[in-house]
């Protein structure tokens, strides 16, 4: 049987490219936006349709308060905001957005992280994970990206596979990495509210066991029980 390869619509504008590399969707995205807001004092508003059309690039028009808005999440101007992303190619052709995702054990614990932006039925915890940058192997990227997030130093074990994953749409690798030494902490303030060492067996207290890939449920053991 061939191998079924998957694909991912590349994103039309560069304010989509960033909310894809923070594995956000729209609703989730919109839900930060309205936090940032209110805690920084700034008049401006979003909605999912408005997103939606800002994304789409076909949107030009943008009140003062959302563009600011928009400018102060993200570090970046809305010009360069609503401008279509820079696709990376070789001579193999574009590079699709792909995220490498660091399931990092220690002893009978994984690491997660809980991301600020989450909605309500949407993902709130999740593991460390980071775009990969072309010519970037993903086992690198784990590793970076687990560093980065949590201050904690791993190792890749193994490949787990690859998912489009079914809320953001983006191509996740997913890495099966052993803890090494550090003390797990928020490095990241932007993306992440809390960083804690979960028990494999409650890990389904945190992310529901759904939404979780299949092999990562095999590779903790968690499988049988779900």
């Amino acid at each position: 049987m061939p191998k079924k390869v998957l694909t991912v619509a590349p994103a039309r504008t560069v304010l989509e490219q960033q909310i894809r590399q923070r594995l956000l969707t729209f609703e989730e995205f919109v839900e930060f936006a309205v936090n940032f807001a209110f805690e920084h004092n700034e008049p401006g508003t979003l909605s999912v349709r408005h997103l939606q059309r800002l994304v789409s690039g076909r949107c030009k028009s943008v009140r003062p308060a959302t563009a600011r808005l928009l400018e102060r999440i993200f570090g970046m101007t809305i010009g360069e905001l609503l401008s279509p992303p820079v696709v990376f190619r070789s001579n193999s052709g574009a590079h699709p957005l792909r995220v490498a995702i660091a399931v990092v054990l220690r002893g009978e614990e994984v690491l997660v992280v809980r991301r600020r932006s989450a909605g309500a039925d949407g993902i709130s915890w999740q593991f460390p994970a980071g775009m990969m940058k072309p010519g970037v192997p993903a086992e690198m990227t784990a590793v970076r990206e687990t560093l980065g997030e949590t201050d904690v130093h791993c190792v890749v074990r193994g490949e787990l596979g690859s998912r489009l994953h079914p809320a953001t749409k983006v191509l996740c690798d997913y890495l099966l990495c052993d803890y090494v030494a550090g003390e797990a902490r928020n490095v990241d303030a932007f993306e992440n509210v809390d960083v804690a060492w979960v028990t494999k067996s409650k890990l389904g207290g945190f992310i529901p066991a759904e939404q979780i890939y299949r092999p990562v449920l095999e590779a903790l053991e968690l499988a049988a029980a779900n």
